[in-house]
Formats: C-alpha cells, structure tokens, sequence
C-alpha cells in the first residue's frame, strides 16, 4: 500500500511555498500603494465642472479615457444636448433605441419614483421649460398653463419597453438631470475600479463618490455648504462627511431660482401641484452606497418638505441624511439621522 504521507509531502510543500508568495504578494502591493502618489485631474462636463483624486501604483493619466465616458454619457442622457437620446426620445423621434446609460437612470427613476410617493418625478420637464430652469425659453406662468401640463406630468405615463421607451400622451418629456450627474459619478467610479484603482474620489458638480482610505489611512471628506442665497461664489462649509465606498449628494433651494416680482421662484417643482416647492427645508444632503441614489433621494427629500422626510428617512434606514431647515423664528436647525454622527464632522453647529 502507497505511503499517503510521503506522496502528499511534496504538494503540502507546494502549498506552503504558494501561501508565502502570496502573501508577499499582498506585502509589496500594500508598500507600493502606500508610496503612490496622488493624481488629480480636472474638466468640464454637463455644463459644470468635475474634480478626480486618486492613488495609483502605476501612476496612469487615465483622463483621456474618462473624457470619452462622459461624453458617451452627456449624448445619452441630457436635455441640453440636441442629440442625445433622451431629447430624440422627447421630441418623439420614431426608432429611438436606448442605451445602458439611459436604462440605469430610467430604472433608478421609476425605483425613486414609487419610494417618495411622486415627490420624485423625471417627467416634470415640460414645467421646468415653463418656470424657466431647463434649456427652454422661459414662459408666461398662469395657474391655467400649469393645469394644462400637469395633464402629461407622472412616471406613469411612460414605460420601458426592452430597448424602447413608449409614452401614453407624446406631450410626456424626461429630464434626468436631478440624478444624471449622480449616476455619472458612479460611472466613473465603476471605471476607476475597473483599473484596479482602491483609493479615489469623484466629484461632478458637487456630487460625489469615494472609494478606500487613503494610504496614510485618513478617510476622504466632503463638505455640505450653509445654504446661503449665494449665486457666484462657495458658501463656507457647515458641516464635514467621512466618506469610506460611500456617496454623498445634496439638494438644496439657495443657489438656481429666479425672482419675479419681488418672489423668489426655486428650481425645485412639486410634480404634483406644478409650482416650485414652498417649505422651510433649505437643503438635503444624503449620504448612500451609490450617487444616483444619494442624487435622486436628496430632490426627493427637497421636494416632500421637512416632516414628511423624517418619516421617510426613518422608513430608509440604507439613507443617511443632513437636513438645514428654517424655524418658525428663521434660525436655521439641522435634523440629523442616527447613524450620521459616525462620520460627521460639525464646523458650525
């Protein structure tokens, strides 16, 4: 009979000698990491800025190729781009097939949607036109206009059918842009994964998306702003957000409205009335898991006004949140969620 101890003798040393590659391996990953330095790159996409940090042991420029992501995701899914798919979808063009952007963000959408009770609703673009925040000429508003529109407003008016989106009145437009530069953060942060980078941030128009530590251990940080009505320049910060593989998006009514007769209109509308929101939340910061939920939520959370959002929050516990509201005396108050005093940092209380 074959001496089993002796035959596996061999293998258990093959084993060993594996296992101490290995984890050498992981040692001199780890001490690479640890010496890379930090890349910054910087541009412009949909119609603002955007800001990546990362740590690469390779040290690669991979600007060029995230350029042509957003791009690739600008024809797809915004309102201010006369080809892209979402305008040929809204101006009714026969044929129009969709991509993996548009359906992520669709599916998002509708998923948000039935979450905020409509409080969330892409199909409000024809009012945006009206009230003048979106690319259309701004209109004359008479609550008989706004009646008029509200007849094609609603997420169930429109479905995804496959490739193809199909409307029940073609008057029903979308308009992606309260989450698009949310889940555009996610995209490249899905690329920057790809290439096996462990420590990034992404931030696109103030949405932002981390991933790791930093070498030196410390965690990446976000800022939420005062809501100060401050058009130009940036508002010092209120508060500061450990990020760790985490997102963080707010909403808020302080920085796009216009005044008309001496009434301030936000850029936020109440799908369901028509009209800009009128409550004493000012702005809503949600820190998730991903940035089109963090994007999506906050507008949500804006619109549906201070009470209903705690309610909401508390059935979401997935949803961190930072909310600045005015009280009845027009002191601004902060309502916090639970487990948001783990990575917040108060620089104004």
């Amino acid at each position: 009979m074959p001496n089993i101890k002796r035959i596996m003798q061999p293998y258990k040393k093959l084993y060993k000698i594996k296992n101490q590659l290995s984890g050498l391996l992981i040692l001199l990953q780890t001490v690479c990491f640890s010496q890379s330095e930090l890349i910054k790159i910087e541009g412009y996409t949909q119609g603002t800025t955007y800001h990546i940090s990362y740590f690469d042991i390779e040290q690669r420029n991979l600007q060029p190729e995230i350029e042509t992501i957003l791009k690739d995701f600008d024809l797809s899914v915004s309102t201010y781009n006369p080809n892209s798919i979402i305008t040929k979808i809204n101006n009714n063009q026969p044929n129009v097939v969709v991509d993996q952007y548009f359906t992520a963000c669709f599916k998002k959408a509708k998923e948000v949607w039935k979450n905020t009770n409509g409080a969330f609703d892409p199909t409000v673009l024809p009012l945006v036109n009206a009230w003048g925040f979106g690319p259309g000429k701004k209109q004359k508003i008479a609550p008989v206009k706004i009646d008029s529109i509200l007849r094609f407003t609603g997420f169930n008016l429109i479905e995804l059918k496959g490739n193809r989106v199909v409307k029940k009145d073609p008057r029903v437009a979308l308009d992606f842009n309260a989450f698009a530069q949310g889940y555009s953060v996610d995209v490249i942060s899905d690329f920057l994964k790809s290439k096996g980078i462990l420590s990034f941030i992404v931030e696109i128009g103030g949405e932002i998306f981390a991933k790791g530590k930093k070498p030196n251990g410390d965690y990446w940080k976000a800022g939420i702003e005062e809501p100060y009505d401050n058009k130009e320049d940036a508002n010092p910060n209120r508060a500061i957000i450990k990020l760790y593989n985490s997102a963080i998006a707010t909403s808020g009514n302080n920085r796009q409205y216009f005044i008309e007769n001496g009434v301030k209109y936000a850029h936020h509308l109440d799908p369901k009335t028509g009209y800009p929101t009128k409550n004493n939340l000012l702005c809503a910061s949600i820190i998730a898991p991903n940035c089109i939920s963090s994007d999506a939520y906050a507008t949500g959370v804006l619109v549906m006004g201070l009470e209903k959002a705690k309610v909401f929050l508390k059935n979401h516990p997935e949803l961190q949140a930072y909310l600045v509201y005015s009280d009845a005396k027009g002191q601004l108050q902060v309502y916090k969620t639970d487990k948001i005093s783990e990575i917040l940092e108060e620089v104004n209380p």
